[in-house]
């Protein structure tokens, strides 16, 4: 399996309230409010990191789940807010040195 990199669209709205993150897509209006593992994931797409190294350093190592349930649901959660164009998926690391990318 090749590693992927996760990275935060520009083309959203996203804030900490009653200690939940919520994220808005501002392309299609969708709103997601985030658990503390998809938070955890969310805050840690910079773009650079692969997301086993996400799911490792941020899940795994927080919230005592095995490495493969972590994985699978990490990238169920990463597909689901691809399809929004709020998380951008590479297989290369994004360039993130501008702030977020631009959905394509």
């Amino acid at each position: 399996m090749s590693e992927k990199y996760i990275g935060r669209s520009s083309q959203i709205a996203a804030r900490v309230l009653g200690g939940e993150m919520m994220v808005m897509s501002s392309v299609d209006s969708t709103f997601f409010t985030l658990n503390e593992v998809a938070t955890a994931i969310w805050q840690a797409a910079d773009g650079r990191t692969p997301l086993t190294e996400i799911v490792v350093r941020n899940v795994c190592d927080e919230f005592e789940v095995d490495l493969e349930t972590a994985r699978r649901d990490a990238e169920q959660f990463v597909s689901e807010l691809s399809h929004h164009g709020i998380l951008l998926v590479s297989d290369h690391p994004f360039d993130m040195s501008a702030g977020p990318v631009e959905a394509a």
